[in-house]
Parts: structure tokens; sequence; C-alpha cells
């Protein structure tokens, strides 16, 4: 099967600091890829490249058929390929969960207000959320805004959703949530990129385990293989998460 996301020799520095020094991999269809490593080893980097967030300087990126490095690139459609969730959730404080999610498919999409909510339930009951429809950002628990950010992805039906560290700022309970979620994705089969520090959900969900550091890739192993890195600088990053 061809990648849906494929990177070759992509290069990426801010002045004369270089974040990404080469670094190439492939993901799938339907594939979990999870990059992991140090704060500063340029994974939150790696995926705004994907989603062309930041140029690059060098080597290429392919999406979904786009030329991510393409001076051509149209951006409005690969933003329709492509969903993206960060730490915090950018939600619209004034406009409840439905409207959030119905802001894009009725601007970006162009569709009828009355099928963007449905819409918009439906991607809520899939995140577990369909009974708070019409609440406030600021009626929500923060791993629920979470969720409702994920929601707001799924409603423009991507087909590749990458994910930044989303649950670093939630409590262990509320991180729970979020990443039974991101587990339904997968095992949906939703293609997904995903930087994150829980190395027990990188082993259970992930096909394939990247670890950065210094701005390349360090190793690559598959996700049940994690407790048995090779390397051992990936054996003294996970060492005391296992």
């Amino acid at each position: 099967m061809s990648a849906v996301v494929k990177l070759s020799n992509v290069h990426k520095s801010f002045g004369s600091h270089k974040v990404l020094d080469g670094i190439s991999f492939e993901v799938r269809r339907g594939e979990v890829v999870a990059l992991i490593g140090q704060s500063g080893s340029g994974k939150s980097t790696a995926l705004r490249c994907i989603d062309a967030l930041e140029t690059i300087q060098q080597g290429s990126i392919e999406v979904c058929g786009f030329q991510i490095h393409s001076g051509k690139l149209d951006k409005q459609a690969l933003r329709q390929a492509i969903g993206i969730v960060f730490q915090s959730y950018n939600l619209f404080p004034h406009l409840t969960a439905a409207q959030n999610i119905m802001l894009a498919p009725t601007c970006v999409k162009r569709i009828g207000r009355r099928e963007a909510r449905e819409l918009a339930l439906d991607v809520l009951a899939r995140v577990g959320l369909a009974e708070k429809a019409d609440h406030y950002p600021e009626q929500l628990s923060g791993g629920q805004q979470q969720r409702v950010a994920i929601a707001r992805s799924l409603a423009m039906q991507p087909q590749v959703m990458l994910f930044d560290e989303v649950t670093s700022a939630l409590d262990p309970q509320l991180t729970g949530e979020v990443l039974k979620v991101m587990e339904d994705l997968a095992r949906g089969g939703m293609t997904m990129i995903l930087v994150t520090h829980e190395m027990s959900f990188a082993r259970k969900v992930a096909d394939t385990v990247i670890y950065m550091r210094q701005g390349r890739i360090w190793e690559t192993l598959p996700g049940c293989e994690l407790e048995s890195p090779r390397t051992p600088e990936l054996r003294e990053f996970i060492g005391h998460d296992f």
C-alpha cells in the first residue's frame, strides 16, 4: 500500500538553530505512528511541517497527494484532508460545542446549517459528548473541551489526523477520556500521527513508534516492542515509564 504521508530528508531551522536534521519516514493508510522524544527533539515541528504550518528548507513532504513543499500548494484543500488537534483546545468561547464544530463545514464546505448540525451531533456522539452539544466551552471540563476539538476535526472528514501532545495539559482522569477517543479512532482505521509522552498508550495503539533525538530519527520500532528498545538513548528515555 502506498504511503499517505511521506517525508524525505526534511530539514527545518529557525535561524541558526536546526530543529529537523534530515528526517524521513512514511505513514500508510490506516496506520498509527507515534513520535516520542525529549522536548526540543523536533516532534511538534515535524507535525507542523506536515500540515504546512511551517516551511522547510530542504527535502520534501507529500500528504494525501499534496506536495507540501510546493509553492503552488492549495492550503485550503490540504486542510480538508488533514485534521490537527493541539494541546490548547482553541474553541471559540461564545459558541456552543455544536456551533464550534459547525463553523468549518458551513464556511469551508458550504453545507447547510441543518446538515452541519446533524454532522456536529454525529461527531460529538463519536467522542461521547452528544449530550453536551449546546454547552459552551466554559461549561465543559478540559477533557471534554479537547474531545470537542477532536470532534471539530472529524467533522471535516479528514484522511489523516495529527495530534500534538493533546493530553499534556490534562490531569490523569481527563487524559484517559481523551486517549480512549483516540484509541477508538485508531481501531476504526483512522490514519494518525501523534506526538505523545504517554508511553503505555504509544505501545498499545501505535503500529510504529519513532524516537526523535536532536532533530533526527534515532530509532524506529513497532509499538508492541517499545519495552525492548535497541539504543541506549531510547532505553534511558522510556526507562521510568515501564
